[in-house]
């Protein structure tokens, strides 16, 4: 029998990233952050100086790209990319990528086929709607846009560490806007996910509230 498939999806800064990978390493599951691939996408198309609302070229890197996402680590043909993507422009440049049709169909049958085995958390936007529907767990995790805020401006691997409050919140309403609002798998709350509001609440409370819901899920299909 496959292990199962584990979705937690969720807007920028709610702690999907942290709580995705100590879920994964608790249960022995693999760990596949969705989101790094459209950052390598996007990373490679300006490394390319492809246009990025140029739909079928960018289409084309993503369907012929060599991506290996593995001990948190991601490469994309051969260049290590794992810090490069995490950065505001890569943050930019991977919500614009993310919004062509013909990019996310290229980076679901992927992320479908990384996944085949089961047994793995995917973390990612539209895990629970589109990738896997019938995923066995699925979770939304969510928090204020403060709160949201204040988390991505104090990791430099997003701010850079120079960025203010005030300028990431900015952002991450920008990017709130491109993931709810885009015509292709937008960001939205699955009728079946468990939502969980982290704000304020300690990442080894949350772990353990998905860790609960997925020895629940287990525990049903054993019978």
């Amino acid at each position: 029998m496959k292990g199962p498939i584990v979705a937690i999806d969720g807007p920028s800064g709610a702690g999907k990233g942290t709580v995705a990978r100590r879920v994964s390493e608790a249960l022995g599951y693999r760990h596949l952050d969705t989101g790094a691939m459209y950052r390598a996408v996007a990373w490679k198309a300006l490394l390319d100086r492809l246009t990025l609302d140029d739909e079928a070229a960018v289409a084309g890197l993503a369907g012929r790209a060599r991506m290996v996402i593995e001990g948190g680590r991601i490469t994309i043909d051969g260049h290590d990319v794992t810090s490069a993507i995490r950065t505001p422009e890569i943050d930019r440049a991977a919500a614009a990528v993310a919004r062509l049709p013909r990019v996310r169909q290229v980076l679901v049958r992927r992320q479908r086929a990384e996944a085949e085995a089961g047994g793995v958390v995917m973390e990612g936007r539209d895990i629970g709607t589109v990738v896997f529907p019938d995923a066995d767990v699925k979770v939304y995790l969510d928090a204020s846009a403060e709160e949201r805020a204040r988390r991505r401006a104090a990791d430099p691997a997003h701010s850079g560490g120079t960025a203010g409050q005030a300028a990431v919140a900015e952002a991450i309403e920008a990017r709130d806007r491109s993931d709810t609002m885009r015509a292709a798998s937008p960001l939205t709350l699955a009728p079946d996910a468990v939502r969980i509001d982290t704000t304020g609440m300690p990442i080894e409370d949350v772990v353990e509230t998905v860790l609960a819901l997925v020895r629940r899920a287990l525990r049903k299909a054993d019978g």
